[in-house]
């Protein structure tokens, strides 16, 4: 991965009760635990983690010869950028016992795609301590693989098989979700996808695979792929510890919500800086990250923008966009995230960028239900009398909130003919969201986002 040395984690956990520091008067073992706890999980120890996690991440993906694939947002950390072939959405809590689903809202028909075009993927997540893998794997993805087959390769042999990883989903479970796939098929096919172009990319069933630091590789069982159907091989970065606790520097899951401990540190400049930071002291980082952040402005091109078509003024970007703000008429960023860039951005605007302050991830998704009322009344102050007003949304990493708010501008400000309009949504002196029309609403699937 470009390093000669291994980076070593970071001895920053006491060693002696003198050298704690306990709340006034509550010397409890209590306190103790959650101190050492506290240090064993720093920063530091989380990177290093993250880095070795990814060092047999890679291994694998060598010997299989397969892209890799990062199920996010926690994938991503396990994945250096030039190796990383695209982003899968499969949430955990779609495979949460009693709580199957096939998602209709996260298709993952891109994914396809990368499948067809290099005979199977990889896809990385992984997960805390205390599982061995997480549920998107052992569960979300095989309930994905069976209906995908049976939607498009119906009378196939394969098409009928609903695999999961042995020891990791029991029998009474496996038998329920089984019972449920016709349902799931059904909803599919509600949707009335175009199935022939979906055929045209995938020429076999696909089937998935499971494979752990802890399990043989060989395991996958991918001897007939090429001929029989497409391995999806659902792989978990970290290795299972069963005690993550004060005596442990290996973190388990170390990239997952990593907006409680990243001080704004994405993976993508992780991987662009990470012989720094995994050299640098735990109490060095906070500052080192806020540098890196803020050089990401030096890094930005105009080509990195993604223009949403067949829009001609409309552009999604990340943080690093926001030095192009005197070039857009508005600029919506979605981030708490305190950087130069952004403050520079406002100065260039004059009040014609809107920051929601919402964070990302989890956190920020939440945060972003509260703040989508203040876009609207923004939009109307400020393109009124407009005829195609050039717009930036812009969030952390490009490809997370601000998509989610682009949405909601194309559907409550765009017509079926791609024109801007205002006039006829709100009412004079509106100032919160309101319902869109079916039409609108449908507006954003014909949108590349």
């Amino acid at each position: 991965m470009g390093s000669t040395t291994s980076p070593s984690f970071s001895a920053v956990f006491p060693t002696s009760t003198s050298s704690l520091h306990f709340p006034v008067a509550s010397n409890s073992i209590s306190h103790t635990l959650t101190a050492l706890h506290k240090s064993a999980h720093s920063t530091h120890n989380r990177l290093v983690s993250i880095y070795r996690d990814a060092e047999f991440v890679g291994r694998i993906a060598s010997m299989l010869n397969l892209p890799l694939i990062a199920n996010e947002r926690c994938g991503s950390w396990y994945i250096p950028p030039e190796r990383k072939a695209g982003s899968a959405y499969f949430k955990s809590t779609d495979g949460h016992f009693g709580e199957w689903a096939f998602s209709k809202r996260r298709l993952n028909q891109h994914v396809l795609g990368i499948i067809g075009k290099n005979e199977g993927c990889i896809i990385i997540d992984s997960t805390r301590q205390g599982k061995s893998m997480p549920d998107a794997l052992s569960k979300t993805i095989p309930i994905w693989c069976a209906i995908i087959n049976r939607a498009l390769f119906e009378h196939h042999p394969i098409a009928q098989e609903f695999l999961t990883p042995t020891g990791v989903v029991g029998e009474s479970e496996y038998a329920q979700i089984k019972a449920r796939l016709d349902e799931f098929l059904e909803d599919v096919k509600a949707l009335q996808l175009n199935l022939s172009s979906l055929r045209t990319v995938l020429k076999k069933p696909l089937r998935p695979a499971w494979i752990t630091p802890e399990t043989d590789p060989s395991d996958c069982r991918l001897s007939d792929a090429t001929s029989e159907f497409y391995p999806v091989v659902c792989c978990t970065a970290s290795r299972r510890s069963s005690d993550s606790g004060s005596s442990s520097t290996y973190i388990q899951g170390a990239g997952d919500d990593s907006e409680s401990w990243s001080y704004g540190l994405t993976s993508t400049v992780f991987w662009r800086h990470h012989h720094e930071l995994l050299d640098a002291e735990e109490g060095e980082l906070p500052g080192l990250i806020q540098t890196f952040m803020n050089s990401e402005k030096d890094r930005f091109k105009i080509e990195d923008l993604v223009l949403i078509t067949p829009m001609k003024n409309m552009y999604i970007g990340n943080l690093a966009a926001v030095v192009q703000a005197r070039d857009f008429d508005v600029v919506i960023v979605c981030t708490e995230v305190k950087l130069d860039i952004i403050e520079a951005g406002k100065e260039q605007l004059k009040g014609k960028i809107l920051d929601l302050k919402c964070g990302s991830g989890k956190l920020g998704s939440r945060a972003l239900r509260a703040k989508l009322p203040d876009v609207p009344a923004f939009m109307m102050a400020l393109t009124s009398g407009l005829k195609c007003p050039k717009i930036l949304f812009a969030c952390s990493t490009g490809n997370d909130l601000a998509v989610g708010v682009a949405l909601v501008v194309l559907c409550l400000f765009v017509d079926d003919n791609s024109d801007y309009i205002t006039s006829h949504l709100f009412g004079e002196g509106s100032h919160g969201l309101q319902a869109p029309s079916p039409m609108q609403t449908h507006l954003g699937q014909r949108y590349k986002l």
